[in-house]
């Protein structure tokens, strides 16, 4: 394999040493160490958790909207060889129809388009007509984007 033929990850790790970042790290070891070893790793779980913080699927996302109108077999065989799981493509992509939603939220101010696969295997998007004039932010304080295009605020 040569090193052009390597594409970039869909994903990215955040910046957890930015300000506000807080990703429920647990209790502090010197609160619990006192109490009975049963009820302290009910409180404190093991030491080496199966949380993944810090990991930013953006990314993947564009990659999807992008991809729209494609084969999803093809489309997935990509997604998923540029990715560390296979959970985040369905947080966005609705294989059934009682799964579909017009907008997914994926971060505070983060929205994309819901995505679905059709009967021909195609995937498209469950509401091609929502633009990002149609959304009201939530806040007058964040940047709110749709598939990465900021809408809400006016400079």
């Amino acid at each position: 394999m040569t090193y052009s033929s390597i594409k970039e990850p869909l994903f990215r790790k955040v910046n957890t040493k930015a300000r506000g970042v807080r990703h429920n790290s647990g209790l502090d070891f010197r609160h619990v160490r006192n109490i009975k070893r049963e009820s302290r790793e009910q409180i404190l779980g093991s030491m080496h958790g199966k949380k993944q913080r810090g990991l930013d699927y953006t990314p993947l996302y564009k990659f999807l909207v992008s991809k729209v109108g494609s084969n999803w077999d093809e489309v997935f065989s990509e997604a998923i060889s540029r990715i560390d799981k296979s959970d985040p493509i369905f947080w966005i992509v609705a294989l059934t129809d009682d799964q579909k939603t017009e907008i997914v939220r994926t971060g505070d101010s983060s929205y994309f388009t819901g995505l679905f696969v059709d009967d021909s295997g195609v995937l498209q998007m469950v509401n091609p007509n929502i633009n990002p004039e149609d959304l009201k932010p939530s806040c007058t304080c964040c940047t709110h984007t749709l598939n990465g295009i900021r809408f809400g605020k006016t400079e």
